[in-house]
C-alpha cells in the first residue's frame, strides 16, 4: 500500500529481493589431516524477509560474507584432504546448511555454496603427480607382466602339443631353418628322404661358410 516518509526522521532503504552471489575468496584453511588449502567459494543468498534484513543486522551482505569466511574454515578444518578433493559437492552443501541456518534469523535464506577452485601447495602437488607416475608406472608393469604370462602358457601349450606329435614339430623345425635361410641369403637344397637333424647339421654348416666367405673377402 500507500508508506509516507517523515522527511527528515524518516529515509528509505531499498532491499534487493533477487538472487545475490557474495565471493569467498582466497580463504586460507587446514584440513582435519593437516594440510594448508586455499580455497575460492561462492555464497548464493536471497532476502526473505526485508524487515528482517533491515531492522535485524547492520549489513546483511557483509556479515553473510564474514560468517560464510569462518564457516567454511571450520567445516574444511572437520574433514581431510582426500574427502575434499573426492567430495566437494558434500562438503559445499554442508557449508551451506550451516550458513543458513544462522543467517536465518537475519530474514536471508542461503541457496547453495560452491566450491570454486581448491589450490594446494607446490610440495603437495609434485608428490601427488609422483604418486601418480608411479601408479601409471605400476599398472605398466602388471600388463607386461600379465602378457608375459599369457605367452608363457601359449607356449606351454605348444610344447605339449609338440610332444604328442612329432610331425608338428619337425614341421616348425623346418620352417625355423627356412627363416635362417632367408636372413642370411642362403639357398636350402632339402632332399626329400633327409632327416630334420640332418638338416639342421646343413644349415649350420652352409651359414659357417658363407661366414667364412665373408671374411675372406675382408
Amino acid at each position: 500500500g500507500i508508506v509516507f516518509i517523515i522527511p527528515v526522521i524518516d529515509r528509505p532503504i531499498t532491499v534487493d529481493l533477487r538472487v545475490l552471489s557474495v565471493d569467498l575468496s582466497s580463504q586460507r584453511a587446514l584440513t582435519k589431516d593437516n594440510v594448508e588449502v586455499s580455497i575460492d567459494a561462492a555464497v548464493y543468498m536471497r532476502v526473505i524477509d526485508a524487515s528482517k534484513a533491515v531492522l535485524s543486522v547492520t549489513d546483511y551482505r557483509n556479515a553473510t560474507v564474514t560468517l560464510g569466511a569462518a564457516v567454511l574454515r571450520d567445516v574444511i578444518g572437520m574433514v581431510d584432504l582426500d574427502t575434499l578433493l573426492t567430495q566437494r559437492e558434500e562438503v559445499a552443501k554442508r557449508i551451506a546448511s550451516i550458513i543458513d541456518e544462522h543467517v536465518s534469523p537475519w530474514g536471508v535464506k542461503v541457496t547453495a555454496v560452491a566450491i570454486k577452485d581448491i589450490k594446494l601447495p607446490d610440495t603437495l602437488v609434485r608428490a601427488m603427480a609422483a604418486q601418480a607416475e608411479a601408479e601409471r608406472m605400476r599398472r605398466a608393469k602388471v600388463i607386461l607382466a600379465q602378457a608375459d604370462y599369457e605367452a608363457s602358457q601359449m607356449y606351454l601349450k605348444a610344447a605339449e602339443t609338440y610332444v604328442k606329435n612329432s610331425i608338428s614339430l619337425s614341421l616348425r623345425q623346418l620352417d625355423t631353418l627356412l627363416e635362417v635361410a632367408k636372413e642370411h641369403n642362403l639357398i636350402l637344397v632339402v632332399p626329400s628322404s633327409l632327416e630334420v637333424t640332418s638338416l639342421s647339421a646343413l644349415a649350420a654348416a652352409m651359414f659357417k661358410r658363407s661366414q667364412e666367405g665373408q671374411g675372406s673377402e675382408r
